[in-house]
Formats: structure tokens, C-alpha cells, sequence
């Protein structure tokens, strides 16, 4: 009975949560963009904990299937490798569906990188303090956008662009 009981209630918390995920302004993101839209455009959710990412496909392959302490241990230390955090926003560049991986732009790395799209998803997933990541919060800007991009270079620049 008490099996049963839990069942239903975490099935029924999903459905909240489910129902909460449909739009950020309930969570906090303020443009009152709907996930859907986010996910239209790339954007993800990351899942996984570990150095998972990786400037090529052959790195991301090494370090998930070695399972080895060293091997991630080097890969970091030499730079191949990143760490991957649950809750963080990347946005999806290119997805190479033969091997299951996406190339992705990670807020704060400035070149793209590699990990499985299986350590991805479009459903918002919070960080580790608890917060939905948004584009803007990522520091994921669309540079496509040439106005967005310009105030948001003379907010960071001394003196703006020229």
C-alpha cells in the first residue's frame, strides 16, 4: 500500500513540474519567451556532472568510454576536456545525429565544443543554486543580432565600440 501510495505521489509531482516547465516567466525568466521557443532556437539544458565536453568528437568519445580517473584527470589538466554542470544552458550549433553528439556554445568558453546530445534537454532544468538559466544569464548572446551585441559590448568595453 505504501509502495503504491509513493507511486502515485511521484507521479503526480512530475505533472506539476511538467506543468511549471511550460513557461519561464513562472520560474523566474523575465522576456516571457516560451521554452518551446528557447528549444526552437538551440537552446539546451545540460544533465550530466563531469567533463563531458570536448573541442573534438574523438575527446568526447575518449573520455566517456575510457571510464578511467587518469585518462579524465589528463584530459582536464591538458585543456581537452570540460566540465559539464546540471542546469547550465548551451546552445546547440550543429548535431552530428551518426554519432549522437552536438557541437555547443558553453557561456564563458569561446570556442565550440562537443559532448553527446543525450546530456542534453530542451525541458529547463534548475542549476545547482536553484535557478533556471536563460540566454541572457548564461552570457549566450546571439551575435547575429548586431544591436543586441553592440549595447551589450559597450556595457562590458570602457568607452563602448567605436
Amino acid at each position: 500500500m505504501k509502495l503504491g501510495m509513493l507511486a502515485v505521489s511521484l507521479i503526480g509531482l512530475s505533472f506539476i513540474c511538467t506543468a511549471l516547465a511550460d513557461d519561464l516567466p513562472g520560474i523566474g525568466y523575465s522576456e516571457k519567451m516560451p521554452v518551446k521557443d528557447l528549444a526552437a532556437n538551440g537552446y539546451r539544458w545540460v544533465t550530466v556532472d563531469g567533463p563531458y565536453a570536448c573541442a573534438t568528437k574523438q575527446g568526447v568519445w575518449q573520455i566517456t568510454s575510457a571510464r578511467n580517473d587518469s585518462i579524465e584527470l589528463r584530459m582536464v589538466e591538458d585543456g581537452d576536456a570540460y566540465y559539464l554542470i546540471p542546469g547550465t544552458l548551451v546552445r546547440i550549433t550543429q548535431d552530428d545525429l551518426a554519432n549522437g553528439m552536438s557541437e555547443i556554445l558553453l557561456g564563458g568558453i569561446t570556442k565550440p565544443l562537443w559532448t553527446y546530445t543525450k546530456f542534453l534537454t530542451a525541458r529547463p532544468t534548475r542549476d545547482i543554486y536553484g535557478i533556471v538559466e536563460t540566454p541572457e544569464t548564461a552570457g549566450l548572446i546571439d551575435l547575429g543580432d548586431s544591436a543586441l551585441a553592440r549595447s551589450v559590448v559597450n556595457d562590458r568595453v570602457p568607452g563602448g565600440m567605436p
